[in-house]
């Protein structure tokens, strides 16, 4: 079977000019096993948001590339939606728009006996990951370190 990050990047090559055909952004492309079956999915978002009729758009024409390009061993299910609220930054375009944003922060290993942290987006590179606190402090953490890095939102 193909590694999981080749079945990304191939995904992500081919859906590309249809999203870009939309004027949508490709958010982010992923192929995961859940509770035994496997799923091809393919996060897309616009300004104002994305609708159903937006992710059939791109659903179904995509769905004919990926029969006819067969690069994936094995059934899968394709879902194409919004990346949701709580949608995690991974790429440099997230960190970059996210700049000055509220963020919350998951660690993998307590820093100042802390797993979750919530600040302004201050700073990024490849390595770090800066915030600032509500108290005023300034945080930096290793980008090995973050479980998940996210907009902050509250109800």
């Amino acid at each position: 079977m193909v590694k999981r990050e080749e079945i990304e990047a191939r995904t992500e090559e081919l859906v590309l000019p249809l999203v870009a055909e939309k004027q949508f952004e490709l958010v982010d492309v992923e192929y995961v096993k859940e509770g035994g079956s496997y799923y091809l999915r393919i996060y897309i978002d616009k300004e104002g948001g994305i609708t159903v009729n937006d992710c059939e758009d791109i659903s179904r024409p995509f769905s004919d590339i990926l029969d006819q390009e067969d690069y994936i061993e094995g059934s899968y299910i394709l879902e194409v939606s919004s990346p949701g609220l709580g949608r995690p930054l991974k790429k440099e375009k997230d960190f970059k728009r996210s700049l000055g944003e509220e963020v919350e922060i998951r660690l993998f290993r307590q820093v100042e006996h802390q797993k979750e942290w919530i600040g302004l987006l201050t700073a990024y590179d490849q390595q770090t990951v800066t915030i600032e606190t509500e108290d005023g402090r300034e945080m930096t953490f290793e980008r090995s370190n973050l479980a998940l890095i996210r907009l902050a939102f509250f109800f």
